[in-house]
């Protein structure tokens, strides 16, 4: 069973992170989880392999006196190595495969944890990771460093430690390059009153409090949130409404996002005890909430005049800091739907706020879980829907085409959140749907004190279309075809009628989106602007960065029914734009003059204004001169298709499924039923027959198979094949016993 752990273990560093324009900080971001379930090993290798980077910076210089030293008088620096003798990784693992073992477990030490110094040197990793933009290996990191580290972690135990301290700090960036001189009152008065970014130590603490609590309660929350969660994307809540929000009439959309605004401490306090009874770790969280953030003043800092420049200067980053995120993929992020483009940011919390917003809004899921079993009215008559699991006794294949519903119809609610936006869907009248409404406002305003009425949580028909995520989730309906054979063995066919569920992307809010990139002037009729941004870039690296927004676009409404249609508007958009700017680069003064030129998807070169001048080939096979990528999708038949993979109605992320199955391998009654069914069936392992193959040649000098031979006949007989002698089992059985004591 050992070696069985292990195997499991190994199996789950082999799947990378994919990418999600709704959660970008999420779906960049590397996480412990990521480290356990194969996410760990996107960026680079913490267990062997990893980058070889050594920063030189004065924090990594060696001093006279170290600060562990000075807080901890006798301290042998030989002593830090023994603290994190063991991998970071290896007890994260332990701590997700303990936390789903027991989900509902409260918890009452996490402190043993959090002395881990294994797990700080971790969490440095990530951080340095996400500032300098590469990863240390924990053998480079330097000595100076660790003690650094190890003072943080003390002062956090020791009930030392200050969110947003902005002058004596335990550890810093590598990337800080402030001086040790002190600093003047002016620059003072400057870092004292003015908004800064979280310190680099706030963020240690951070990461490590989170690899810490993530595991603890993600057993613990609902299926039914998909958002601020490891393996859960808009994606998986497009494909979850998709495939269990089928046959529902009535749709309730609530938006709770205010409880996303402002933090409330008690709330956040009473959530975190029902499950966590430490109190260093409660006192710890409850501070990072209640320390006051200083904040600039709005028109305190003086305007400075600056003289425009004929040409302005291009900004030459320092040396380590690493470069800024590309044009196609900040215009990207701007494509973030609504339901995820507000991130919770709560004190000194940092990554931690959108984490305790989920356990606030945990309890809301588990009440809509029980209301949903609560509403559930099974009807005999009706052959979908009926049961409560969720398994359907219809077409599986075409899950979306069911009946109407009616008084003789199986009655039943479905609920789905991501952040601060829900989604209720109710089959049956929509006197269900008002109910539920009637209940969810008084719960939320009992235990959020949030003040919600009917004008803010209204009730919307199917036919009218409900949008989610920048997706219009509506029902069409079918008229398929109908074969069956009649009586007499006739074929007969006839025109049924069914409903479709459509999941498109809305054109509408494209538009809006192109609109506040400044990309596109108009709504009727989109007209593009444009992109004057990449004036100074040349063509080849203008088209590449645009190809690059489009397949991340294409990627995106990757499940929309509509995919064709939404990726080639983007593409006309995008080569719209491109063909103004080159007009206005080119003076060519017109975009027809621009297609002439450059073909159609502007892959020829228009510096010339030649198109593919003699010498263009020449020079291009050369390696003289970059090649032009055509901007792509420019007809809707080059667009990619919509993806119907089926999605199971009780879908789990993959290192859910890996953590269950671990431990039901873990289990010793999951090897006894499969040995007693083995031999229920009258089979036998592998493992066994090598067993018995070595036996009977220790004892009788030959196979088991000869032996088996020998006592049926040289030739065998028919009628006795397949009969065993209850002496063969008993020796069978002496077999795997002698060769088990081998």
């Amino acid at each position: 069973m050992h070696m069985q752990g292990h195997l499991a273990l190994a199996h789950l560093r082999r799947t990378n992170i994919k990418y999600h324009p709704a959660h970008p900080h999420r779906s960049l971001s590397w996480r412990p989880l990521n480290a356990l379930l194969d996410f760990l090993q996107s960026n680079a290798s913490l267990a062997g392999v990893g980058f070889r980077v050594y920063h030189d910076h004065p924090s990594s210089a060696p001093s006279r006196v170290s600060i562990t030293e000075r807080t901890n008088p006798g301290f042998n620096s030989e002593d830090i190595y023994s603290l994190a003798k063991e991998d970071g990784v290896k007890i994260c693992s332990s701590l997700w495969i303990n936390s789903f073992r027991e989900p509902q477990k409260v918890i009452t030490s996490v402190t043993g944890y959090l002395k881990r110094f294994e797990l700080w040197v971790l969490a440095y990793q990530k951080v340095c990771a996400d500032e300098t933009g590469s990863l240390p290996h924990r053998n480079e990191i330097h000595m100076s460093v660790l003690e650094q580290l190890l003072a943080l972690r003390n002062a956090v135990l020791d009930s030392n430690f200050q969110w947003g301290e902005r002058l004596n700090h335990y550890i810093k960036s590598p990337t800080d390059k402030t001086a040790t001189n002190p600093l003047s009152n002016r620059k003072l008065k400057i870092l004292m009153s003015s908004t800064q970014p979280s310190p680099f130590q706030d963020k240690i603490v951070h990461e490590v409090l989170l690899m810490i609590m993530e595991p603890i309660y993600e057993a613990r929350f609902s299926n039914k949130s998909f958002a601020f969660r490891p393996g859960r994307t808009a994606h998986t809540a497009l494909r979850y409404i998709r495939s269990n929000f089928a046959g529902y009439l009535w749709y309730l959309k609530g938006d709770l996002s205010t409880i996303l605004d402002g933090v409330r401490v008690g709330i956040v306090m009473n959530a975190l005890v029902r499950d966590i009874r430490d109190k260093k770790v409660i006192d710890l969280i409850k501070s990072a909430l209640t320390t006051p953030v200083i904040t600039s003043r709005p028109g305190s800092e003086r305007e400075k005049k600056t003289k425009k420049r004929k040409y302005q200067k291009k900004k030459v980053l320092p040396e380590g800091e690493p470069k800024p995120d590309p044009y196609w993929l900040q215009t990207f992020f701007g494509f973030a739907p609504e339901e995820a483009a507000k991130v919770p940011s709560w004190g000194h919390c940092g990554v931690l706020s959108p984490f305790l917003a989920n356990i606030c809004l945990d309890e809301l899921d588990h009440w809509m879980e029980d209301r949903i079993k609560e509403f559930f009215r099974p009807s005999s008559t009706d052959v979908i829907g009926n049961d409560p699991e969720g398994e359907e006794k219809g077409n599986c294949a075409w899950p979306e085409f069911l009946p109407t519903s009616g008084p003789d119809k199986t009655r039943k609610l479905d609920y789905i959140r991501y952040g601060g936006h829900i989604l209720i869907g109710a089959r049956g009248p929509r006197g269900d749907a008002v109910t539920i409404r009637k209940q969810l406002i008084d719960f939320c305003e009992r235990r959020y004190a949030l003040k919600l009425d009917n004008d803010s949580m209204p009730i919307e028909h199917i036919t009218k279309g409900i949008l989610f995520l920048d997706h219009v989730i509506c029902r069409r309906v079918v008229y398929p075809t109908l074969r069956y054979t009649a009586t007499g063995g006739k074929i007969v066919s006839e025109k049924g009628v069914g409903t479709l569920l459509s999941v498109t992307a809305s054109l509408k809010q494209c538009i809006r989106q192109f609109r506040k990139l400044e990309l596109v002037k108009g709504d009727r009729d989109p007209d593009p602007q444009p992109c004057f941004r990449m004036f100074h870039a040349t063509q080849a690296y203008t088209n590449a960065q645009m190809n690059k927004l489009l397949s991340a676009m294409a990627e995106w409404f990757r499940y929309a029914d509509n995919r064709k249609k939404i990726v080639n508007f983007c593409s006309y958009i995008i080569r719209g734009s491109l063909a103004k700017l080159y007009a206005a680069k080119y003076k060519l003064r017109s975009r027809a003059k621009v297609y002439k030129i450059a073909s159609h998807n502007l892959s020829r070169p228009l510096k010339d204004k030649k198109g593919e001048s003699p010498h263009y080939k020449e020079l291009l096979r050369m390696g003289l001169l970059d090649s032009i990528d055509g901007i792509q999708y420019t007809r809707m038949a080059l667009a990619p298709g919509t993806d119907y993979t089926p999605f199971p109605r009780d879908w789990r992320p993959d290192h859910e499924k890996i953590l269950h199955e671990y431990l039901l391998l873990e289990n010793p009654k999951t090897l006894q039923e499969h040995q007693a069914s083995l031999h229920d069936q009258g089979l036998i392992t592998p493992q066994d027959y090598m067993s018995i193959l070595v036996w009977n040649y220790k004892k009788h000098g030959i196979f088991s198979d000869q032996l088996q031979q020998e006592k049926n006949g040289p030739t065998g007989d028919d009628n006795g094949e397949g009969k065993t002698d209850p002496s063969d089992d008993e020796e069978i059985g002496v077999g795997i016993n002698r060769a088990a004591q081998m």
